[in-house]
């Protein structure tokens, strides 16, 4: 089927080469990250011989294998007692062999494959349940937790949830006694996390002796031979995926060196844009940078013939020595033709339907394999003073028509037969949201749908009706510190009272809201913390909320906030620029506040709340230590709710 859309030259190959398009180890076990499947549906637009593949899920895939479990048995067996000792390892142990028996139909069950196997393991009498089942629900009270999560008739949600729960102890083991660096969604995250050198990964290349290792290598090495490769393109997009990246290049290079190896995605445009040191080179031939296609279709044509092509804008390259920023001046990006993606050659039936918390709104990030769309490319608003705003990728505001994104929508439908979508944006902009529902209806279009929102007035309540008509199931949104002088201060151009009304508006039209919540935020009182908090519990009391979570704030190098801390009341930790990579800055906030003791009791708060629990409670009880009394009117958001403007 050829995807829709008039599109617009970027540039064709002159001189064809193979490209393989992965998403480096690792992200979400549910869904395909899109960006793998937006560049192959458009590069292939284009005449590029492009093909695709998600390794991470082959790896976790084969990690939980009977073969690879009865590897890891042995490998543990033979550890240092001391670890054998830890609680994840001794249970793993002591029942291997269930383990190893019923790994297989919980991956298949999973997948759905064999959806009659819920039944025994929502019955608790099939699942080997070790250390992370205990944190379910109240000590002493887990069967009537289970009961008034999932009701007596939720029986695969039960089971998925139980599922979930069984593959976390069994990750727990492997991170404790094979791989400290493995998870079921990151790998290796805590080494990226402000990791300005190169050095602490380079270090753990050398650890190559581990069984995950061995397994990602030996993937690694059937994609080569399967698809033959000219040149790999692999997506970062997160720092829990910079590792996984640097050991599909190593085990690349040490194969056949002369394939090409280009680097692109979130994480290589945020953190990144400043990388000098040239020893990255050794894995990687080139990085690219924001809108990847125009980059990757000009590599081509240069690596095929680098004396009849110019090395292509927006890349960063290693040039008679030296790390070389090929990128153009800042300016406005050149319009892009709207990508359709394509899933061809993604096993779409292997991943994994988990549910890892008990609550409708969240298990929307693990559970249920989406087909993904962008509404628009950037951010229509682009004013929040913590958002990396000064970058191209956010600052370049391109909407995609109506039309264009049906076309989209029915492509996908065919392809792949499902009908779920997650709209990616940084926040769909409500005209374009108006107009897309409009289109649906005109079409008499099915599907399911959610989307990233800012919490902004045009949401009222007949156009939350709209959009769950047209099939808007849930959308998120930050309301971030919840206070209103934090908000202005960071520019959101959202007001608490607007934000009730928004998410009322969205949950009386039967769609999930959840939240994303910022403490810390410079000059943030002890005082506006808690004050935060009641505003968020009353949210939730007055049913405008399904779920939250709040973030710590980090000071990004390419934030407004960064490039005039002095608006802000803090100043900022001096430092020599970053030889890798550049994103999280240290600051001096002049409130001194420790948000390290309130974040616990902040996260606390929230995970109940999203159980329906301690909502009438005074918000002092979530913390350790003493804090002040809220000042916030107890019918505050129930007075803005009552007022119609």
């Amino acid at each position: 089927m050829t995807p829709p859309g008039n599109l617009p030259k970027i540039g064709r190959c002159t001189f064809i080469m193979r490209l393989l398009l992965v998403t480096a180890p690792l992200t979400q076990l549910n869904t395909p990250y899109p960006a793998t499947a937006f560049l192959t549906g458009l590069l292939r637009q284009r005449g590029l011989s492009v093909v695709q593949a998600d390794p991470g899920l082959a790896w976790v895939l084969r990690l939980l294998s009977p073969e690879s479990l009865e590897r890891i048995t042995y490998v543990l067996k033979q550890g240092d007692p001391a670890i054998r000792r830890q609680p994840a390892v001794r249970h793993f142990l002591a029942n291997a062999d269930g383990i190893i028996r019923r790994a297989g139909p919980v991956l298949s069950f999973l997948q759905n494959r064999d959806l009659s196997l819920a039944h025994r393991i929502a019955g608790r009498g099939y699942l080997v349940e070790g250390p992370s089942f205990a944190n379910m629900g109240p000590e002493g009270e887990k069967e009537q937790y289970l009961d008034w999560a999932f009701g007596q008739l939720g029986v695969v949600d039960r089971a998925r949830y139980l599922a979930t729960l069984f593959l976390e102890d069994v990750v727990a083991a492997i991170q404790t006694g094979i791989d400290p660096a493995f998870g079921f969604s990151r790998y290796g995250e805590s080494l990226a996390h402000s990791a300005t050198l190169l050095d602490p990964f380079l270090a753990e290349l050398d650890e190559r002796d581990r069984w995950t290792t061995h397994l990602l290598a030996e993937i690694t090495r059937e994609l080569v031979a399967q698809h033959a490769p000219q040149v790999i393109g692999i997506s970062v997009p997160f720092p829990g995926n910079v590792l996984g990246a640097l050991r599909l290049a190593q085990t690349v290079r040490e194969l056949e060196p002369g394939i090409k190896i280009v680097w692109g995605g979130g994480f290589v445009s945020t953190e990144l844009r400043r990388m000098s040191d040239s020893r990255l080179f050794a894995y990687v031939d080139a990085l690219v940078y924001d809108e990847g296609e125009m980059p990757l279709a000009g590599l081509l044509d240069y690596f095929a013939a680098p004396t009849r092509s110019e090395p292509p804008a927006q890349t960063r390259m290693l040039v008679d020595g030296v790390v070389t920023d090929l990128r153009p001046a800042p300016g406005r990006a050149a319009a892009l033709a709207p990508a359709t993606p394509t899933y061809d050659g993604l096993a779409l039936a292997d991943y994994l339907a988990m549910i890892d918390m008990a609550n409708p709104m969240h298990r929307l990030w693990t559970d249920t394999r989406w087909n993904k769309l962008v509404v628009a490319r950037g951010c229509y608003w682009k004013k929040c003073a913590f958002c990396d705003v000064t970058l191209p990728y956010i600052a370049h505001y391109q909407p995609n028509s109506a039309e264009i994104l049906v076309d989209q929508i029915e492509h996908l439908i065919g392809e792949t037969g499902q009908r779920g979508f997650h709209f990616v944006d940084e926040a769909a902009p409500p005209a374009a949201l108006r107009t897309l529902a409009q289109e649906i209806f005109r079409r008499g279009v099915q599907i399911s749908w959610w989307a990233n929102i800012r919490f902004e007035k045009a949401f009222d309540h007949d156009m939350c009706q709209l959009l769950a008509r047209s099939g808007c199931i849930a959308v998120t949104g930050g309301i971030e510190a919840a206070h209103n002088r934090l908000l202005r201060l960071m520019n959101k151009g959202v007001t608490l009272a607007q934000a009730a009304r928004v998410t009322k508006a969205f949950a009386d039209s039967g769609v999930r809201v959840h939240a994303y919540l910022i403490y810390g935020f410079p000059s943030e009182t002890v005082q506006e913390t808690i004050d935060s908090l009641e505003y968020v519990r009353q949210l939730f009391v007055a049913g405008c909320l399904d779920s939250a979570f709040w973030h710590r704030f980090a000071l990004t190098v390419h934030s407004p906030i960064a490039r005039h801390p002095e608006r802000f009341g803090i100043r900022i930790h001096a430092k020599e620029p970053a030889p890798f990579a550049q994103n999280e800055i240290g600051f001096d906030d002049a409130t001194g506040v420790d948000h390290a003791r309130l974040g616990p009791g902040l996260k606390k708060a929230v995970y109940n709340y999203m159980l329906g629990l301690g909502l009438e409670q005074d918000v002092r009880v979530w913390f350790a230590g003493r804090v002040p009394k809220t000042k916030v009117e107890p019918t505050f958001i129930r007075s803005c709710l009552s007022r119609s403007s």
